[in-house]
């Protein structure tokens, strides 16, 4: 078991700098006619002291210094941020309604943070769940972008905010005092001469019988004692203790188990089944019926349904990549790579192309939803990050209102952008359509890895032109294939086109490519370009989008430009950073990590910094690519390689709502990044990738992670937080290809290293879904 050290270096009260600094705000809301305290939000009220925009404008910006796609998002949700809504009820808790989903990021802790601060509850009497498809948020319900703390933080703590002060309100207006002599603690009001009352005893007196405009004020900073603090996920007991739920684990009348038999190549279409009658006849099965993309089966257990797999006879159509392989779609990258602006003239220069392979985007949980769908109306239950777009598609897919089509969220065991896409859940509406029956459809392993979402192979071609110890052009073109993002992203990127500072017809993916990617280094004239190619892959906007590849590609020019000029790689890295939150980061991971130190041959240190959703994080690592360490032996069909044995994280989040969060955040981008840097990819061959389960996509194992991490949260820079959840994984996947780059001597340009070793045998690709195996004791170790 790694060992995992946390350091808070930093203070739990008032801010010490940085933009936007702000004691009390007085903030604008409503009480909602209901039967109890309800309270929405309208915004804030002092606007002669409004709170700055979250970009500071440099001298020489990228678009995405000035507006990033955080600023997007938040421009998006903010018409609808009224909607945002905090309840009290008469047993005095409160209840939020997140309008996000939860994957396993721990943000319905955040948010049963902010609520339990502004309201002054103990945080075990705040439910948080998870709201339904709400079309009338319209763009304020979609999670992705490491936005959901940067969109929500104001309007759910003005929220609570505006409860709290309701309460108060009510109790003096009873006790006939000033409102200023009644406080609040613990979720117990008290007033002059030693009168008390609790929350749930006002809860209906302090509702409104109409919708009124209120207002009230924010906590200072200085006065929190709930945010900013370590605080254990508000689930967590559940996890461990088997007891939280998945759409697995609901219990739908009569939707019984559902799987799908499926073509050998991604996207291939059902021509016909040609033994149907055999397929209805096998044990537990109640139905069988032909779909866009494969054969359903509907049995009383999963494994009934693998068992019918097993057996489908079916003629397939082809699919939308069937003659596509790694080089084939090398090959289309290369060719489809812009060119250089800038030439090498008198002035020395480093030319250097990277590629990155497909990687899975497969979640822990496998792909799961519930549909019950009737003549004139459809029920569904998914983990979904974006449930309008969700409803507003399988209404369509169905033939039916948009409100006939009710859509339920459920916690999701993973997804970092997985279930930006509602795939399994339009599937599970077709099936339950077809059928006539409520079904519980699950993808098996092997269908999240062959047909599910995967990150795109790319390319990364880099130019630098330095002369004199001076950079005087640094240029990147990264080419990918197609990146799909129909899930929410292109909606907003249409609706504020206006207000976007990029010009000229540029896709959904150059938008976003330009609203997420910058150099963070004065290295002259600079220019980065993306280019896709509309290959019909499964893809996604993976954890972290492009910056994983892009910054790892010039982080490792930047170590190449340092040896170039003489300099050690950190000591380069603060000549030439712009931003004064990024050198600090940067020096105090250099100082904790003891960077520079000696070490062996065959290992070394490497470093990596990063500045994306308005936060600053760098990574040092250090990795040993000794033989004895590469070759080591391990269990069955798996990567050993190099390993990562130690890892300094440090970040500035703007402001830190939960350390023990943050920290965990942390250290998942950083096994995200190893897996990325060294092991994890999907290998392609006639349409389909080879991997089949997770014992073939080598994931970070225990034998590779870092016994040693370490993460160091910097004292705040802001009074609102940067996002975080995909932060670490561009900084630490550089950071653990510079450190391979020093150990070998060698600087990798194919990612992950281990690509070109097929480390196993892969599946078979009819049946589409293997037998569930019966000998699993005989494997473990």
């Amino acid at each position: 078991m790694a060992e995992h050290r946390r350091s808070l270096d930093r203070p739990t009260d008032q801010p010490t700098g940085g933009r936007g600094l702000l004691g009390r705000r007085r903030v604008l809301g409503y009480l909602i006619a209901a039967p109890t305290l309800a309270v929405g939000v309208s915004w804030i009220a002092n606007e002669s002291d409004p709170r700055p925009a979250d970009a500071a404008v440099p001298s020489l910006p990228q678009p995405v210094d000035i507006f990033d796609l955080g600023d997007l998002q938040n421009l998006a949700a903010a018409p609808t941020s009224g909607l945002i809504t905090v309840e009290l009820k008469t047993d005095g808790t409160a209840f939020f309604a997140v309008p996000r989903a939860e994957v396993g990021q721990g943000i319905t802790t955040a948010f049963a943070m902010m609520v339990a601060e502004e309201l002054d509850l103990p945080m075990d009497k705040v439910e948080i769940g998870l709201a339904d498809a709400r079309p009338e948020l319209l763009m304020n319900q979609l999670t992705g972008g490491s936005n959901s703390m940067r969109s929500m933080y104001l309007p759910v703590r003005t929220a609570a905010a505006i409860a709290r002060q309701r309460l108060v309100d009510t109790a003096a207006a009873h006790w006939g005092v000033a409102a200023g002599k009644v406080t609040t603690k613990a979720g117990v009001l008290s007033g002059p001469g030693g009168r008390t009352a609790t929350y749930g005893s006002l809860a209906e007196a302090a509702a409104s019988a109409t919708t009124i405009t209120v207002s009230a004020e924010l906590k200072s900073p200085s006065e929190f004692s709930v945010l900013g603090r370590p605080r254990n996920r508000v689930d967590g007991h559940d996890i461990v203790t088997g007891r939280k739920q998945f759409a697995m684990d609901l219990q739908v009348p009569g939707a019984k188990p559902t799987m799908v038999a499926r073509p050998p190549t991604i996207n291939g279409t059902l021509k016909s089944i040609n033994n149907l009658a055999a397929l209805r006849a096998m044990p537990g099965i109640s139905d069988v019926v032909g779909i866009t993309h494969g054969v359903a089966i509907r049995g009383d257990t999963f494994g009934q349904c693998i068992d019918a797999i097993q057996k489908v006879d079916a003629t397939w159509g082809p699919g939308t990549v069937d003659d596509e392989s790694d080089a084939t779609v090398l090959a289309k990258l290369r060719a489809a790579q812009l060119p250089m602006a800038v030439p090498p003239v008198l002035s020395q220069t480093i030319d250097a192309e990277f590629v990155f392979a497909f990687a899975s985007n497969s979640p822990l949980e496998p792909d799961c939803a519930i549909a019950d769908v009737r003549p004139d109306s459809a029920e569904i239950w998914s983990s979904l990050k974006v449930p309008i777009v969700a409803q507003e598609d399988i209404a369509k897919q169905l033939g039916l209102p948009i409100d006939a089509v009710k859509v339920h969220v459920v916690q999701g065991g993973g997804s970092f952008g997985r279930h930006l896409f509602h795939d399994v859940a339009a599937e599970a509406a077709e099936i339950s359509q077809k059928m006539g029956k409520p079904v519980k459809l699950s993808w098996s392993r092997t269908d999240n890895f062959r047909q599910g979402r995967t990150h795109p192979m790319s390319t990364s071609r880099v130019r630098v032109n330095y002369l004199a110890g001076n950079v005087l052009s640094y240029e990147q073109r990264h080419t990918s294939v197609q990146t799909d993002f129909g899930h929410g992203l292109g909606e907003m990127i249409t609706a504020f086109a206006a207000d976007l500072p990029v010009g000229g017809n540029l896709s959904f993916a150059e938008t976003i490519f330009e609203l997420t990617q910058s150099s963070p280094y004065n290295f002259g004239v600079t220019t980065q370009l993306l280019n896709e190619v509309p290959l019909k892959f499964n893809t996604g906007s993976m954890r972290n989008i492009y910056s994983p590849n892009v910054v790892c590609a010039e982080e490792l020019v930047v170590d190449r430009l340092a040896a170039k000029m003489g300099q050690d790689p950190v000591r380069f890295r603060r000549n030439f950073l712009k931003d004064k939150r990024l050198l600090a980061v940067l020096n105090k991971a250099a100082e904790v990590g003891q960077w520079g130190k000696a070490m062996p041959k065959g290992t070394a240190q490497g470093v990596g910094v990063h500045s994306e959703y308005r936060a600053a994080v760098a990574t040092l690592v250090e990795i040993d690519c000794r033989p004895e360490t590469v070759g080591r032996p391990v269990e069955g069909e798996a990567v050993t390689g190099p390993r990562v044995t130690k890892a300094v994280i440090v970040v500035d989040p703007g402001f830190c709502i939960n350390p023990r969060g943050l920290e965990a955040q942390m250290i998942g981008g950083l096994q995200d990044a190893i897996a990325l840097a060294l092991t994890s990819s999907l290998h392609i061959k006639d349409g389909i990738p080879l991997e089949g389960s997770w014992d073939n996509y080598f994931y970070t194992r225990e034998w590779n992670t870092p016994l040693d991490v370490e993460v160091v949260i910097m004292p705040n820079t802001s009074d609102s937080p940067s996002g975080a959840g995909e932060l670490a994984v561009a900084p630490a996947f550089a950071a653990v290809a510079c450190a391979y780059a020093r150990a070998t001597g060698t600087m990798p340009t194919y990612f992950p290293i281990n690509h070109g070793t097929l480390g196993f045998k892969p599946l078979p690709v009819q049946p589409s879904t293997p037998q569930s195996p019966t000998d699993g004791l005989d494997h473990t170790f």
